[in-house]
């Protein structure tokens, strides 16, 4: 995030939720939002497919197709500009690149793009309208946005809105991405990427190389390293020989897990490291028991960059083992000594090799964390981003034109499927699912089903079906509901025994981010 949570409640007075059902997904902050609307009169833009919980306080609700989001806001500047509505000042003094956006924005005016992406022309007025004119306008997204093999592209369109408006380097404001996991931020910033060190460091910068060479004592690799659906396809091809899973379960979570089975089936050696024997770790020739967030000592960096503590409540159970442990005896017994002593001696030395981080010491987070960058011990952190210029200097606007999916319906699946979570469960269900709390609430998965949809398939609700891909089919229960638009459905991925990414297709990836298409695909349903 370039801004911090507690402006969702009190700062903002217009917040854009695009690709994020906030409520169940991120319920701190969906609460957050709803008060600030509430209470303080704060406008709300909902933009999803579906009719989220926050759909009913908005004073807009884009319900558009998925996979059209870069058409809807370039619809949404297009309407800016037309109307005068953009930051003149801050265009003039802290961007570039802005005549090329004009030229692109002015091909979506919203009569069109209404037919593309099946809303209301008046509703992405309204819409542009409230978030343009408001004195400090927020953009909220998850992967809803991301998840597409244009995300790279729906991400750089919403920085566009938030240049075009002024909208960043000020409390309220800013684009702000929430992430899936506790401490997803902290493992991106510690370098878990393979194109980066820590602090996103490059890896075929040979400057910074040479500056981790010489700290680690070791010759480092001058090329980028792989992402993981291309780990899969050269596992599948047998040009990897030996994975190691940390705290993942792509047996549940990768998609078009036919192919992702096949290709775990092939590796030599498959190490997986867990807190459960997951399905993943059920294939595996070695498992590391590690142990669960109640149980270690450390840091976590959440979705707003704040670097926190992580205090160590009961002792590890069984066989299980600290994280940072395994990875030492595993990498001592491999050659390369890694002697520490404990998370704090860890910590120390990732103050040294990683900026952003170089001002927090355990001391100074003792009781509140401190949002990265802290250049140094006298440094207050940073709560907001780009307050006085961007990291390049100028933000540069990206003229995005609109793609299509890459997997679109036809005769024989005349359906768009998208993926998601529910409330009730997390990820792939390899915590949740052992609470009987919660299965309680949820048991098992569910497509969700117009209720138009349904009536043409002549199903029912509650009634078991197939719903099928190109890639294979799972028999799951119907839910007939009006939170989907007809022609859409929805389903879960938490659930193995029904699990979505069977469904999902990996051909196609975002060619930047290399993130596969979850949230389209062309489906159909059977009656059973």
């Amino acid at each position: 995030m370039t801004n911090s949570i507690n402006e969702l409640e009190k700062d903002a007075t217009a917040i854009f939720v695009i690709g994020t059902n906030t409520t169940d997904n991120h319920p701190v902050i969906g609460y957050k939002i709803r008060k600030n609307v509430r209470f303080n009169g704060a406008k709300l833009i909902v933009a999803d497919p579906r009719r989220i919980e926050l759909s009913n306080i908005a004073d807009v609700d884009l319900r558009f197709r998925p996979g059209t989001d870069v058409a809807l806001v370039n619809a949404m500047m297009n309407v800016i500009i037309t109307e005068g509505l953009e930051d003149k000042d801050f265009i003039a003094n802290r961007t570039e690149n802005y005549e090329e956006l004009v030229k692109v924005v002015e091909k979506y005016p919203p009569q069109l793009v209404a037919q593309i992406c099946g809303v209301d022309a008046e509703d992405i007025r309204k819409a542009a309208r409230i978030y343009a004119t408001a004195e400090r306008g927020s953009i909220c997204y998850a992967m809803g946005l991301t998840q597409h093999s244009t995300g790279t592209d729906n991400v750089k369109t919403m920085c566009n809105l938030a240049l075009l408006t002024g909208n960043l380097g000020k409390p309220g404001t800013g684009v702000n991405p929430l992430r899936g996991q506790n401490n997803v931020q902290g493992a991106c910033d510690m370098g878990a990427l393979p194109v980066v060190y820590p602090a996103y460091q490059a890896v075929t910068n040979a400057e910074v190389r040479e500056k981790f060479e010489k700290f680690w004592g070791v010759p480092l690799s001058p090329n980028n390293g792989l992402t993981i659906p291309d780990v899969v396809d050269k596992a599948h091809h047998g040009e990897i020989k030996g994975l190691m899973v940390f705290g993942e379960n792509p047996m549940v979570s990768d998609p078009d897990l036919h192919h992702v089975g096949e290709a775990m089936d092939n590796l030599e050696l498959l190490i997986v490291q867990d807190i459960f024997l997951t399905e993943t770790a059920m294939k595996a020739h070695v498992v590391f028991p590690g142990v669960t967030f109640a149980e270690k000592n450390g840091t976590f960096s959440n979705t707003e960059r704040r670097v926190q503590r992580v205090r160590q409540a009961i002792t590890p159970k069984g066989d299980a083992h600290q994280d940072w442990q395994i990875l030492c005896d595993l990498s001592n017994r491999l050659g390369y000594p890694m002697n520490y002593s404990s998370p704090e001696d860890i910590f120390a030395e990732i103050r040294k090799v990683t900026p952003s981080y170089a001002g927090i010491s355990y001391q100074r987070i003792e009781k509140t964390g401190i949002h990265w960058p802290c250049p140094n011990e006298e440094h207050p952190g940073t709560p907001v981003l780009h307050g006085e210029k961007f990291n390049r200097g100028l933000g540069l606007f990206h003229a995005i034109e609109f793609k299509e999916a890459y997997e679109l319906p036809d005769a024989e699946y005349p359906l768009i499927l998208s993926t998601g979570r529910s409330l009730f469960h997390y990820h792939t269900g390899t915590m949740t699912r052992r609470s009987s709390a919660l299965n309680e609430f949820m048991p098992s998965n569910e497509v969700q089903v117009n209720p138009e949809t349904a009536a043409r398939l002549d199903i029912v609700d509650n009634e078991m079906v197939k719903l099928i891909t190109r890639r294979g089919y799972i028999e799951v229960k119907t839910h007939v509901t009006e939170m989907v638009p007809d022609g859409v459905v929805f389903t879960f991925f938490h659930f193995s025994e029904a699990a979505a990414n069977v469904l999902t297709q990996a051909k196609c990836l975002d060619p930047v981010a290399k993130i596969p298409e979850y949230k389209v695909s062309a489906a159909r349903i059977e009656k059973i």
